[in-house]
């Protein structure tokens, strides 16, 4: 199994890949150049760094604590578990609509009353955290999705088609990542393609095109239904559903291409 770079080592790559110095996200952050400094040196991040700098370097904090290796706050988890029951079919449905109609959901989802957390989330152990392929699918379960989930979601998207048990597998660290399932996997994160292979130590060779205007919708209503109780994400899944009329039976794989 690859093992992934100390997290120095990938704010390392970050910084030189955009042509930041040490201080340019330290002081942005508010004066933390002593806590990125020790970082690169190779000591573990602290949780208030990690979610101040979150924001400055254009990252869901949830993503840096993964991509560390560490715990996830649980503030950052998906308010309800059991809403990835709903949460592929809430974005699979969406991304069939016109965009003025997806952009609406949207504004629906994030308008929505935040409701009490049932219970602590604890994400089902499909990914083994150690290797680039476990952090990924580990990412993908922080926005409420299992392996079904994912496999659904990802083959409507994107050009990837697999199975469930086989993001198992990846997770697990059993099968390497490849500059297609990067890619196709950054779409739905919301992560440049470029930046998520550096930082998973994949070779790109050629700089991939823009996600679609689909995938780009999807991963924005895939990370605000994190918020949603199972019987909000139900509403909103149900609702986007409707919207397609009754004709809609299926879904198209690949949407964009479709």
């Amino acid at each position: 199994m690859k093992e992934a770079p100390g997290f120095g080592v990938m704010l390392a790559w970050l910084l030189d890949h955009r042509a930041l110095r040490v201080q340019d996200p330290a002081d942005r952050a508010g004066s933390m150049t002593n806590g990125v400094r020790a970082v690169l040196a190779g000591e573990v991040p602290g949780e208030e760094l990690l979610r101040r700098i979150a924001p400055v370097l254009g990252f869901h904090a949830v993503d840096l604590f993964i991509l560390a290796g560490l715990a996830v706050p649980d503030d950052m988890a998906p308010s309800d578990a059991a809403a990835e029951r709903w949460a592929p079919y809430l974005v699979m449905n969406a991304v069939h609509l016109p965009a003025s109609e997806r952009r609406e959901l949207l504004e629906l989802i994030r308008s929505l009353p935040q409701e009490e957390r049932p219970s602590v989330f604890a994400a089902k152990p499909i990914a083994s955290h150690a290797g680039p392929g476990g952090r990924v699918v580990r990412m993908l379960q922080y926005r409420n999705l299992d392996r079904m989930g994912m496999a659904r979601l990802l083959a409507v998207v994107t050009p990837t088609y697999l199975s469930a048990p086989t993001y198992g597998v990846i997770g697990s660290g059993d099968t390497e990542l490849t500059p297609r399932l990067v890619t196709d996997f950054a779409a739905v994160l919301g992560i440049d393609a470029r930046e998520l292979a550096g930082l998973t130590g994949v070779d790109l060779r050629e700089v991939p095109p823009p996600p679609a205007p689909e995938a780009v919708d999807a991963a924005a209503l895939l990370w605000e239904a994190r918020r949603l109780s199972a019987a909000q994400a139900q509403h909103v899944a149900e609702l986007a559903r409707s919207l397609r009329g009754d004709g809609a039976k299926g879904y198209f794989l690949n949407l964009s291409r479709s």
